[in-house]
């Protein structure tokens, strides 16, 4: 059974920093490209983030504050986010396709996490 687990979502103020996880079970990691993406209240999902074994791709919005890394053999796929701000309050949600490239497009991605929620506020 597929499963992604995320973690590590919480209440940071401005400047602050947080690692989130994504835990994936029932398939071989390295085979799959893994996406962040969040959604805000009233917004529509956006990916922040993406990598395979082909690249790592950010979004504009969190280039140079943000990094994706993958652990293969434990299965977990990191997002380290530093230098948060309020608009970065969301639910942050990853998702893995079986491509060696990643996808703006949401419906893309066969398989989603429950998420987690990051909140920025002092």
């Amino acid at each position: 059974q597929v499963q992604l687990v995320e973690s590590g979502g919480d209440l940071v103020q401005p400047g602050g920093s947080l690692r989130l996880s994504c835990a994936a079970s029932g398939f071989v990691l390295d085979s799959y490209a893994i996406g962040w993406f969040r959604q805000a209240p009233g917004k529509e999902r956006e990916r922040v983030s993406c990598i395979s074994d082909r690249r790592t791709i950010y979004a504009d919005s969190v280039k140079g504050r943000f990094t994706i890394s993958r652990d293969n053999a434990k299965k977990i796929v990191y997002l380290q986010m530093s230098s948060l701000r309020p608009e970065d309050t969301a639910v942050y949600y990853c998702s893995a396709v079986r491509s060696r490239w990643c996808y703006d497009d949401p419906t893309a991605y066969d398989y989603w996490g429950q998420g987690t929620q990051v909140t920025v506020s002092s």
